[in-house]
């Protein structure tokens, strides 16, 4: 279902879309708690160590606890309205592009639209195009995220109207760089190990029928996502760090701060600082997020598209026997 297939012409382009979107928007409600913990490590100057001195989160369920202690249940879900946003819009032009890239592959070129390759390819493409169109938003979701107590944002009006102010509209664009690098393989890699582990799968467990493929599809999703986030994470990591740039004074309750100049300036002070394992914090919860967000996504998306086309079977045969 992901993806163009010429032979079963069901879901349209505005279908995909609004499959994506629903996706999104599900999956957002259910790994919030994991983005919000993610981001605090990646934002983290000290060591994730109980060994390290002034180091406030040292592994993932003390970080749970501590959130919940000191900023409440609430806090697991900070930033969540742009981070809908963020899903909800990331979801509709990501599965509509990809939806008409592997259409468009099909009939101008020799490549067939299921082939990895081709879905390597469109996933990439159609990751950068949805997210240009929701970078403002992915940064504001990261600023409230990583704010602390007492909060500089009151509502998103009121981040967008002091950030324009104070920082101008180019702000609302940073870390745009490492994204852009990171995000076309990352999610070239998801669509097409999805791809892989579906054939893989229906080629070990044969013709097994409808039952078990919402299951399949959560597993093949789950690994899928597993696998990209390890090979492109660091990437990630320098994102979260630009974004939150102008921003150091929110920062002060969590511990030390860092200005970067860059995304290079960037990758030099965490490696001078931080080590080579300065790149990998925040793996583990990004890795349990990868995990369930992918499988998620790719299981709510097949999932809904399964029901738009039953609704327009359905609809199609009522018309012929009226």
């Amino acid at each position: 279902m992901v993806g163009y297939d010429p032979e079963a012409k069901c879901v349209s382009a505005v279908e995909a879309a609004a499959a994506g979107s629903a996706s999104g928007f599900v999956t957002r409600v259910l790994v919030s708690p994991l983005d919000v913990v993610k981001i605090r490590f990646q934002l983290q100057i000290e060591q994730l160590s109980s060994r390290s001195p002034g180091a406030k989160y040292h592994g993932i369920l003390q970080a749970v606890q501590r959130i919940f202690q000191e900023e409440g249940l609430r806090a697991f879900w900070k930033g969540h309205v742009p981070a809908q946003l963020l899903s909800v819009g990331y979801g509709a032009v990501q599965f509509m592009a990809f939806e008409s890239l592997t259409k468009l592959v099909h009939n101008v070129t020799s490549y067939n639209a299921r082939d990895s390759f081709v879905h390597f390819v469109c996933g990439g493409l159609a990751a950068c195009t949805a997210t240009v169109a929701v970078q403002p938003v992915d940064t504001l979701r990261t600023r409230f995220a990583a704010q602390g107590e007492p909060k500089i944002y009151c509502s998103l009006r009121h981040a967008v109207v002091t950030m324009y102010q104070t920082e101008g509209p180019w702000t609302f664009y940073r870390g745009l760089t490492p994204t852009i690098i990171a995000i076309f393989p990352y999610a070239g890699l998801q669509f097409s190990s999805y791809n892989i582990l579906q054939q893989f799968s229906a080629w070990v467990i044969p013709a097994e029928g409808e039952k078990g493929g919402n299951v399949k599809n959560l597993v093949c999703g789950s690994c899928a996502g597993i696998i990209s986030k390890t090979l492109t994470y660091p990437f990630d990591l320098f994102k979260k760090r630009l974004q939150v740039g102008g921003f150091e004074h929110a920062r002060a309750a969590f511990g030390q701060v860092r200005m970067y100049r860059g995304l290079l300036d960037c990758m030099r002070q965490i490696l001078q600082e931080e080590g080579p394992g300065g790149f990998f914090k925040g793996l583990s919860p990004s890795l349990l997020k990868a995990a369930l967000s992918t499988g998620l996504i790719f299981f709510w998306y097949e999932l809904f598209c399964s029901l738009l086309c039953t609704l327009k079977s359905t609809d199609s045969t009522t018309r012929k026997e009226g």
